[in-house]
């Protein structure tokens, strides 16, 4: 015993004190460089992740380049399309598909939460997607100026929803910067005491009583419009439950949420888009798409 408490003798005491100084020195340095980005900078750097997603977008879908493809998306690219394997070689092998389809895209709103870009857009010709006509909404993960990673859900555009207005139309431009994290706390409670079901009773709190636009393809405009929904879903014995939030990614009057849940018996994953005006939720957009079974990677959907 004695022995043992000999193995730490000064110099070795020392040696790692140094260490453990330095350490902290890094990591000290480190925050110090997070918490003190001016706005300024922080824009610059959103705009730069803004960038790089809009470059790998049109490299891959239209352009259908193999160079613009290296050039911006990462060499281990992580994939959680159910149906596309893993890595940058699948981008790669996909593209000519998508030329000779003659598959394109539109971005209709795009945010920027950190490191994280979010795009709601359409793709026309988009067979190899499920429709000639699909709604999607993009998350990319940028990293040392190249998407590294990418979530999406997928739905059928459609030529007539409940409501009369279309999937993706209405307001794009980001307003309210300084309301970022007040609106996506909103936006959280909202998911927690409404669609989780906690206090379903709150729900003035969260949507507006006077303008509630409504983009999902089976519910009218206005809270009238999702109680007779939601009416009609439980009549039918067909209510959707949300169990977990991924993400609530938001820049401004938008707020992107990432949930994962049931509907029609099988799990499915919920992407959520709201705009939100003076503390209150205007405006919803969504993509629901069921989560297969078996996937091509072992990276799940979230």
């Amino acid at each position: 015993m004695a022995e043992t408490k000999n193995i730490m003798n000064k110099p070795n005491r020392i040696i790692i004190a140094l260490m453990l100084a330095a350490t902290a020195v890094n990591v000290s340095a480190k925050t110090t460089k997070q918490h003190h980005q001016t706005p300024k900078e922080t824009k610059m750097e959103q705009n730069a992740n803004k960038q790089v997603a809009l470059n790998a977008v049109q490299a891959f879908f239209k352009d259908y380049d193999a160079d613009g493809i290296k050039k911006y998306f990462a060499q281990d690219y992580i994939q959680h399309n159910p149906h596309v394997p893993t890595g940058i070689e699948p981008v790669l092998g996909f593209a000519p598909l998508l030329k000779q389809a003659g598959t394109t895209t539109q971005n209709h709103r795009m945010i920027v939460d950190g490191d994280l870009v979010v795009m709601h857009n359409t793709y026309d010709n988009a067979e190899a997607f499920g429709a000639k006509k699909v709604v999607t909404f993009d998350i990319f993960r940028i990293a040392n100026g190249k998407v590294a990673e990418h979530w999406d859900a997928i739905n059928p555009l459609v030529e007539k929803t409940a409501s009369g207005r279309t999937q993706v139309d209405g307001p794009t431009q980001v307003t309210d910067l300084d309301k970022t994290a007040a609106n996506k706390t909103l936006v959280k409670n909202f998911v927690d005491d409404v669609l989780f079901g906690k206090a379903p009773q709150k729900i003035t709190d969260y949507i507006s009583t006077t303008e509630y636009h409504q983009h999902n393809v089976g519910i009218k405009d206005g809270l009238s419009g999702l109680n007779e929904a939601i009416g009609a879903l439980i009549a039918q014995n067909n209510m959707f439950k949300y169990n977990k939030v991924h993400k609530v990614l938001g820049e401004g009057n938008f707020v992107v949420t990432v949930s994962e849940g049931e509907w029609s018996g099988k799990r499915q994953a919920f992407y959520d888009l709201f705009r939100v005006e003076n503390g209150k939720i205007v405006e919803h957009w969504d993509v629901v798409q069921e989560i297969p079974a078996q996937m091509a990677h072992s990276n799940g959907m979230f």
